[in-house]
């Protein structure tokens, strides 16, 4: 899935409930949050995706996983140069790393 942005600027989205990312181009704050913000670059390339497993409460990543997962399953997945998952939760980030990388999904652990 490696592709180049088309924009000089770099898209780089994060979904995280604490961190600020500064580096990143927008952030979202909940799963929800994160949703929409997908459904916003549905159609545009997104150079970095950061993923935090735990996203408060009994919120967690995995209604976005799930979204890139059907997205993929139909045959239309999100164009995204590599997945980034910092978590402090070790089995929920080996769980989104494998859940993504089945679907060809560039995706690596990462600290922040």
């Amino acid at each position: 899935m490696k592709e180049e942005s088309p924009a000089s600027t770099p898209v780089i989205l994060g979904i995280d409930d604490l961190r600020t990312l500064p580096w990143t181009t927008r952030i979202a704050r909940s799963s929800g949050e994160g949703i929409k913000l997908l459904q916003e670059h549905r159609d545009s390339f997104i150079d970095e995706l950061w993923l935090d497993h735990d996203l408060g409460g009994d919120d967690s990543i995995l209604p976005v996983v799930t979204l890139m997962e059907e997205a993929a399953f139909n045959g239309r997945p999100f164009r995204i140069g590599t997945v980034f998952v910092h978590s402090a939760n070790p089995i929920g980030a080996e769980t989104v790393v494998r859940s993504l990388a089945r679907w060809d999904y560039q995706v690596r652990r990462a600290t922040v």
